[in-house]
């Protein structure tokens, strides 16, 4: 559930997470609250301040720069060898994805394609058949959930969003793994420095990137920091 509120912006970066708050508002013990924060603390979603509070970090240009660079290389290669080794069962899943993609941008769920645009490149990298490869991003995801957030959100229409996305999933599709790797990178490569460009750019003018929400999760609704 806190997962979800960060990743929906419903506590924004630099938001401060106390224990006796969320567990007075979830309806559990401040030990269940506390351990939930150190898991989301190794996600990378949270950040834990001198071990005396929590805090949601902020995503600065360097972060973005970081994870545009990391996602090119792992989902380079799990875009070929998700081609590669492409089976039936796994064309149809990719191919049913990305249409629930599309059909999500017709409606002009924002919070809903964000959460289908990480489910298609999870899939992707579950596609490629290779356990480490599986294990490494596993490590990040939801850092990458985050990132993809931010990044969306500088998309003015919905539909671009696919359309960025459909000559990765047709390269798969026809299994071709050179070329889906090459999408894979350049996907990855252009909108990482788009969004970096704004990180810097809102940085220097003391602003800071606002998040669309998703629609998962039950809401907690963020007060004034406690």
């Amino acid at each position: 559930m806190l997962r979800d509120q960060i990743l929906s912006g419903a506590f924004p970066p630099g938001y401060r997470l106390v224990e006796v708050s969320l567990a007075q508002r979830l309806g559990l013990s401040r030990g269940t609250v506390r351990a939930a924060l150190s898991e989301l603390v190794h996600e990378g979603l949270v950040e834990q301040v001198a071990y005396t509070r929590w805090a949601v970090p902020e995503l600065s240009s360097e972060d973005a720069h970081e994870l545009f660079t990391l996602r090119s290389a792992l989902e380079g290669m799990g875009a070929r060898l998700a081609a590669e080794r492409l089976v039936p069962e796994g064309a149809k899943r990719l191919e049913l994805a990305f249409q629930t993609f599309v059909e999500a941008a017709v409606r002009g769920s924002r919070g809903r394609i964000t959460e289908l645009d990480f489910a298609l490149h999870k899939l992707i990298i579950e596609l490629s058949n290779h356990r480490r490869l599986q294990r490494q991003y596993t490590l990040i995801e939801q850092q990458v959930r985050r990132y993809i957030a931010c990044s969306n959100a500088l998309i003015p229409a919905a539909e671009n969003i696919v359309e960025m996305h459909a000559p990765l999933v047709t390269a798969i599709l026809q299994r071709r793994g050179g070329g889906a790797e090459r999408e894979a990178r350049r996907h990855n490569i252009d909108e990482g420095k788009v969004l970096v460009a704004q990180l810097r750019d809102k940085a220097a003018k003391g602003t800071a990137l606002k998040l669309v929400r998703s629609p998962t999760g039950r809401p907690v609704a963020p007060k004034a920091n406690d």
